[in-house]
């Protein structure tokens, strides 16, 4: 396969999320492949990103191929997981880790418990994450920081009324000079 191959996460607003990215991607001059994590059952809104894919004559792969991908986005697993990966998502991060392409996960290496940081058989290895909103605790703690690689955060417009209504106290100015910044691990 030329060009790039993104795996989408496999349910609901992960798997969206997902299939936006890629369609910016689609300004690209090699535009991407969808890997199949989650194509075959699409839940909810993601239904229309992917018809937006078709609609941009992105390929939808119903198999799992890596051969020539430079870069992997994976998406494959959210917050919740809390066990390990088992059947062909577990072939899946195993592939990747054997890919030889870079890997940047969303949110945190698929297989890598968000709270505990500890790294399930399998787990990827992450070059990069990029984690939406707030740091998740588990990037910072055990297994976390030799998985997730180098660890961005990213404003995704949650407004801060929002975590005060959840409990989460949050400083006013984490995203006041940019949208953005490195997370660095305690003792890094």
């Amino acid at each position: 396969m030329a060009g790039r191959q993104v795996l989408p996460g496999p349910y609901g607003g992960r798997m969206r999320c997902g299939q936006q990215r890629r369609r910016r991607t689609r300004r690209r001059p090699t535009p991407p492949a969808v890997g199949p994590a989650g194509v075959r059952v699409v839940p909810g809104a993601a239904v229309r990103e992917l018809e937006a894919l078709h609609r941009l004559n992105v390929e939808v792969l119903d198999t799992f191929r890596l051969e020539s991908a430079e870069v992997v986005l994976d998406g494959i697993f959210g917050t919740g997981l809390s066990r390990p990966p088992e059947g062909e998502f577990a072939e899946w991060i195993q592939a990747i880790n054997t890919s030889g392409a870079r890997v940047v996960s969303v949110d945190l290496p698929s297989g890598l418990d968000a709270d505990a940081g500890v790294a399930y058989a399998p787990t990827v290895q992450a070059h990069t994450t990029v984690t939406l909103g707030l740091p998740k605790a588990g990037l910072l703690s055990r297994d976390g920081p030799r998985h997730a690689g180098e660890v961005w955060v990213v404003d995704i417009g949650i407004p801060f009324e929002v975590y005060a209504a959840l409990g989460v106290d949050v400083p006013s100015s984490l995203f006041s000079a940019r949208e953005r910044f490195r997370l660095e691990a305690p003792g890094s």
